[in-house]
């Protein structure tokens, strides 16, 4: 490659970074944030709110959730615990919880997957047919939230007549790894869509969904078929904001750092063990979508780091990794991930590409996915992938 041309190209890929840094600067701020007193309020009308939770062999973290949730200071509150055919302590938990909460918590038992679904979405879908309130909030079994969160969740999603609220987890860092990758994540997710833009109707495209905090008005949720129409869906919570965009309903988002949080995974390779279900659902099992991110990923990520080594294209390689800073520090006044963690952004590109790559290897050899101890063929994934 002359050098004119590698300037060239290390301009362009500077060029679309620094761009996305100067949105973000711009859009990022715009997002409400409920941890502020200005948003300590209870929403108009005190309508009925459902926590959808269910929980496959989470024993080790099923109790602190639903005591998270019953310790919510919103008194219009009840809870659905589904205990899906776990194999350990998890359903005993639950009911020994509920024993104390007969009014606020109900069980639901699932002893066996019924064909075409995956189980999560039938859990999800079965909890919902039996709420009667007025909306739906779907989350995980391994979520701690504040007492006050809910309540102003709810209070933000009636004052802008939100048909789906968003409220960002905040994600718990116990290790390096997490931290490299999380991070990474964080910012990458602005290449995909831009949170500051979900409420616009226009923006199609910028949708957000998180299974972590997924808040639906129920008459929302039923107009978009509920789960029924997700049933294989891996990335159901991604899935199912798309549809809220497309059929022209109120979308929102907020931040609320610290006040929301997970512990996605443990380490680094926990996080990948995670993404083997995910990544390649992400670009819809489609290998050719695999090829191009993964050029795409080398180009933009580990390309600015070759471009500081090569003649004459210093100049970009640097403004385009005070863009990527720029990024990791404006993601982390929402995550409170140490933006430090982009001295690590080299080797997070490479995990993540190592993570695409096995999940579709895996994914590919085995003829489907493997996720908590059901086997959902590939075959059946992408036919329900592309008609929903």
């Amino acid at each position: 490659m002359s050098h004119l041309l590698q300037f060239a190209l290390a301009s362009l890929i500077a060029l679309a970074w620094l761009w996305k840094a100067i949105a973000a600067v711009i859009g990022l701020p715009r997002i409400p944030n409920l941890a502020f007193p200005s948003y300590d309020q209870s929403p108009s009308g005190s309508p009925s709110l459902t926590v959808i939770v269910p929980a496959r062999n989470e024993a080790a973290d099923i109790a602190n959730t639903l005591h998270s949730l019953l310790a919510q200071d919103y008194p219009n509150l009840h809870i659905f615990a589904i205990n899906d055919r776990s194999t350990d302590s998890t359903g005993t938990i639950i009911d020994a919880i509920a024993a104390q909460h007969p009014h606020k918590l109900q069980p639901i038992h699932i002893t066996e997957l019924p064909e075409g679904w995956l189980g999560k979405t039938h859990a999800l879908a079965l909890a919902a047919d039996k709420a009667t309130s007025d909306y739906l909030l779907f989350t995980d079994a391994d979520v701690l939230f504040e007492p006050t969160i809910l309540r102003r969740s709810l209070a933000y999603a009636v004052a802008t007549r939100a048909d789906h609220l968003v409220t960002f987890p905040t994600p718990v860092i116990k290790t390096l790894g997490e931290g490299t990758l999380l991070s990474y994540l964080g910012v990458m997710g602005l290449w995909v869509t831009r949170p500051w833009r979900a409420s616009n109707p226009k923006a199609i495209h910028d949708s957000i969904g998180i299974g972590a905090f997924n808040l639906l008005r129920a008459s929302a949720y039923r107009q978009l078929g509920g789960f029924e129409s997700l049933r294989m869906q891996i990335l159901e919570d991604l899935t199912i904001a798309r549809k809220v965009k497309l059929a022209g309903l109120r979308q929102q988002v907020a931040v609320a750092p610290g006040m929301v949080t997970v512990h996605w995974a443990s380490g680094a390779f926990g996080i990948v063990n995670v993404m083997t279900k995910n990544l390649f659902a992400v670009v819809h099992f489609r290998a050719i979508l695999v090829l191009l991110a993964t050029l795409w990923i080398i180009l933009f990520c580990l390309g600015p780091i070759a471009f500081l080594f090569l003649q004459g294209t210093l100049l970009p390689a640097i403004l385009t990794l005070i863009a990527v800073a720029t990024l990791y520090t404006l993601s982390s006044r929402h995550s409170k991930i140490s933006p430090w963690y982009v001295t690590l952004f080299p080797l997070a590109t490479i995990l993540i590409l190592y993570s695409l790559l096995r999940s579709t290897a895996i994914t590919l050899a085995h003829g489907g996915v493997t996720w908590r101890g059901t086997f959902y063929s590939l075959t059946e994934l992408r036919k329900k992938t592309s008609t929903s």
